[in-house]
């Protein structure tokens, strides 16, 4: 169990460590939009915090379920980026940068063609500059199998990792009881709403797997990842989905440093998120801590004014030395 995180005392929930950053935000810098066309016909958008030069590093950010640039760790974390003085951009899912995507499917926890196709586009930009990422919650997920699938492919110097669901069957299931189901809850209905969208839009009805009447009883992740997801993104089903996208099975693989850090009392996960020592590459730093809830690590400040532990380590980790020899951490689950 890792010790280098602790919350304050009015912080020790897992629930206040997950919605205080949500309620109380920072300020979003400054960024500007650049859409990128996709070879299927699709897009996705970039959002940029400055101007990027080759041969200067770039950190690129990929969000979690249903979020944006606009999400409360995305906002600091081009904060942390602006401080350090290095390029940052917000990679969007599709359909997540407040435009809807043209096609029927959109993104989900396994996709790693977008963030690979992004990263190549950079890379012929940028072609002397390190590329470095850190992904929260889905889009961490995403990123470590990214890197696994790659292996010595991957274009990213380094990454981090955030509360990503990386046994995603167990995780959905978690999500079906206790206080977590107001998160569910919550996620769910956007997911609906954007779902109806793209039913009631003429030319991708007929493509739809699902009728409204069916999309209103989708009540819980399993039922829509099983009715929604899998067929779209062509999965047989749920467990299938699950199966083939938890990134845990792909941190072995990984080939560049990487840092993963997870909260033991995260409300969106349980202890089969937590690798054990022979799931790890020799590349990955896990950090396991006994608090911090689903992208919290909320460690001082007070209420309205809540400071953290995840940018400062983040942006630490991404820009050291990259000869900087690994230790991993003590994995096994208590």
């Amino acid at each position: 169990m890792n010790k280098m995180f602790s919350p304050p005392w009015w912080a020790a929930s897992p629930h206040i460590q997950t919605i205080l950053p949500f309620i109380f935000k920072v300020a979003k810098p400054a960024t500007f939009r650049q859409r990128q066309e996709l070879p299927d016909g699709d897009f996705i958008d970039l959002d940029w915090l400055g101007q990027a030069q080759n041969g200067e590093p770039i950190l690129v950010i990929l969000h979690g379920l249903e979020g944006n640039t606009e999400s409360h760790y995305a906002r600091r974390i081009l904060l942390e980026a602006k401080k350090a003085k290095i390029a940052a951009v917000v990679h969007h899912h599709r359909g997540c940068s407040g435009e809807p995507n043209r096609l029927a499917r959109s993104y989900h926890s396994g996709d790693v063609d977008d963030l690979a196709y992004t990263l190549l586009q950079l890379k012929q930009y940028y072609p002397d500059s390190a590329l470095y990422a850190v992904g929260y919650s889905l889009g961490g997920n995403v990123l470590a199998k990214y890197q696994g699938s790659l292996q010595q492919n991957n274009l990213l110097e380094r990454a981090v990792v955030v509360s990503a669901p990386l046994t995603l069957g167990a995780c959905a299931k978690r999500l079906e009881s206790g206080f977590s189901t107001v998160y569910q809850r919550f996620l769910i209905k956007r997911l609906q709403r954007k779902m109806l969208d793209k039913i009631n839009t003429a030319n991708l009805t007929e493509q739809m797997p699902i009728t409204k009447k069916q999309l209103k009883m989708l009540n819980t992740f399993y039922l829509f990842d099983d009715k929604v997801t899998a067929p779209l993104h062509g999965f047989t089903s749920a467990h299938d989905y699950y199966e083939k996208s938890s990134g845990i099975a792909y941190l072995q693989y990984i080939t560049k440093p990487t840092l993963v850090i997870h909260a033991q009392d995260d409300p969106f996960m349980t202890d089969d998120v937590i690798p054990s020592k022979d799931q790890l590459s020799p590349m990955v730093e896990y950090e396991l801590h006994r608090f911090g809830g689903h992208v919290g690590f909320v460690e001082g400040g007070w209420p309205w004014k809540p400071q953290f532990y995840l940018e400062k380590r983040i942006i630490t980790f991404l820009l050291a030395s990259i000869n900087k020899p690994f230790t991993l951490k003590d994995t096994h689950k208590e």
